[in-house]
């Protein structure tokens, strides 16, 4: 969202500038260029003026002063002419001592020449002829302070659109914002989805993206139905095999094996490995829940109810505790965390004599499980193994088996750690560190 923000506004910005830029010194060059030829209209008309003034006299032509506008008398007024007959020149007394170049071709000068006191002249040029003379005429107007106006315009422009790129910018944000709202709502709704707020996106969006609300909706309702049939099916697989493998191994244990010792405990040790396979697959294809966002762990609401029915299945009076941040939220799904947790604690309640404790706790790397009990525990030598392989060492108890394989497969899923670990209460400690990079 900011991201398009930022280009939208950098791109809006640029074009507002290049096309502002062009617009007001496009304007300006045409008002000059306007009034420039206007003013040579005024000063052709006086340089015809100044051609009338020349009369005859007793020594010849001569410039009666009497028709000369008076800012031609006044030193430096910003209007100045030249008269040149060839071997007789006049200048006006507004020049003082300052000079005047002739424009080089007749009609307005190209560019504004020189004048006396710093100032820019708007300089015109005709040629006459006069009691069959030739004269050419020079008069020039002062164009400083229109050029001054100019510079003025252009700061008074500059700073209004300034001003007025700004607003535009304001207006501008304000604009994408609306208008990217429903994108905004739509993001939101597919975080509650994640956090398992919500089964679908709201149906109500722009007519712009209800085909993606649509199709979203769409295929979050077919990946639910393809991964609910899958299990399902699973399930049906798990049961419909139990009861074969069941049947094998009351056969192992019939009358006609019984002087084939080596056949049987080969026997019986496959089918036993054939149950444990497949449990564990059965486990892990559970994993594939993933793929749709489910329902977040919220450890005060999941974790009393979960305590409660262990107590209920290990009725020996345990001493079952659990402590956790209040409000925590796992962010994985809930189903996995159930199963992590369960294998867990039930393992650590079938090997503790009297308590049981779950830790957990969040911090800026991750979040730590922690599930100690005051059993045996496991050798360090052996700990490695019973993690790798998921073996029993104890065949008369059933625990730190099967669970922790399947805990080991949730685990390395999230991309998290399992280790094994002497507990404070003198049993065994199974310590889960997942991190926080992968809970979304």
């Amino acid at each position: 969202m900011r991201s398009i923000q930022r280009r939208l506004s950098l791109g809006l910005v640029g074009v507002l500038l290049v096309v502002g830029l062009v617009l007001a010194q496009t304007s300006l060059w045409l008002f000059d260029l306007g009034l420039r030829r206007y003013l040579a209209e005024g000063l052709r008309s006086e340089a015809e003026l100044l051609l009338s003034a020349l009369v005859r006299g007793p020594n010849g032509i001569q410039l009666d002063e009497k028709r000369l506008n008076p800012a031609h008398q006044q030193p430096y007024s910003g209007r100045y002419f030249i008269i040149d007959l060839g071997e007789e020149t006049w200048r006006s007394r507004s020049l003082w001592d300052a000079e005047l170049s002739m424009p080089q071709q007749k009609g307005l000068a190209d560019s504004l020449l020189p004048g006396p006191a710093d100032q820019e002249l708007l300089t015109w040029r005709g040629d006459y002829r006069r009691f069959g003379r030739p004269v050419r005429i020079a008069v020039a107007q002062d164009y400083t302070p229109i050029l001054e106006s100019f510079r003025q315009v252009q700061w008074t422009g500059f700073a209004l659109g300034v001003t007025g790129l700004l607003l535009i910018l304001a207006l501008q944000r304000v604009t994408v914002r609306r208008a990217l709202r429903p994108l905004e709502d739509v993001r939101q709704q597919i975080a509650q989805l994640q956090q398992g707020q919500r089964s679908e996106l709201d149906s109500h969006a722009p007519e712009e993206l209800a085909p993606l609300v649509a199709q979203v909706n769409h295929l979050l309702n077919h990946t639910e139905d393809t991964l609910r049939r899958s299990r399902n099916a699973l399930g049906n697989l798990g049961h419909a095999l139990k009861t074969p493998l069941a049947v094998m191994v009351s056969l192992a244990d019939r009358e006609e094996l019984q002087d084939k010792p080596a056949l049987r405990a080969t026997l019986l040790e496959q089918l036993a490995q054939i149950e444990q396979r497949l449990a564990r697959e059965l486990g892990r294809a559970r994993l594939t829940g993933e793929a749709l966002p489910g329902a977040h762990f919220d450890c005060t609401e999941e974790l009393p109810g979960l305590f409660s029915t262990l107590a209920m299945i290990h009725d020996r009076g345990l001493d079952l505790d659990w402590d956790a941040p209040e409000g925590l939220r796992l962010p994985w799904d809930r189903e996995d965390l159930l199963e992590l947790l369960g294998n867990l604690l039930d393992n650590a309640c079938k090997w503790a004599e009297t308590q049981v404790n779950l830790t957990i706790r969040s911090g800026e790397g991750g979040y730590s499980l922690m599930v100690d009990d005051d059993g045996p525990g496991i050798a360090e030598d052996k700990r490695e193994e019973v993690i790798g392989r998921g073996a029993r060492l104890d065949e008369q108890v059933a625990g730190h088996g099967l669970g922790l394989g399947i805990v080991r497969d949730i685990v390395e899923s999230w991309n998290g750690r399992l280790s094994l670990q002497e507990s404070p209460l003198g049993g065994l400690r199974v310590r889960i560190e997942l991190p926080a990079a992968q809970a979304s």
